[in-house]
């Protein structure tokens, strides 16, 4: 299953503009925000996650009834499995 992960930005790369870090449960990544030029999001907001791309902004509320669902589904390791694999850690040089 192809899962939207939401996570917080609690930072931006400033070396690479198109980079920020999220945090999802705890975890923390790099993700690229190259799909959001036209708004970009700024620490603090919330977007939905796919495979290290940030695909949209999304409330706080609706990224806590986001992962909600994904826990009455018993989906909620998987997507930690996928935030895990992306291999962005933070520190990290780039988007592969």
């Amino acid at each position: 299953m192809c899962l939207a992960i939401p996570g917080k930005i609690v930072d931006l790369v400033p070396e690479q503009a198109h980079l920020c870090t999220v945090e999802v449960a705890g975890v923390r990544r790099r993700v690229d925000l190259g799909l959001l030029q036209e708004d970009i999001p700024v620490p603090g907001d919330w977007v939905l996650i796919h495979v290290g791309f940030a695909m949209t902004k999304i409330s706080e509320q609706d990224a806590l009834e986001q992962m909600h669902l994904l826990s009455m589904l018993g989906e909620a390791e998987q997507a930690m499995q996928e935030i895990r694999g992306y291999g962005l850690e933070d520190g990290g040089a780039g988007v592969s």
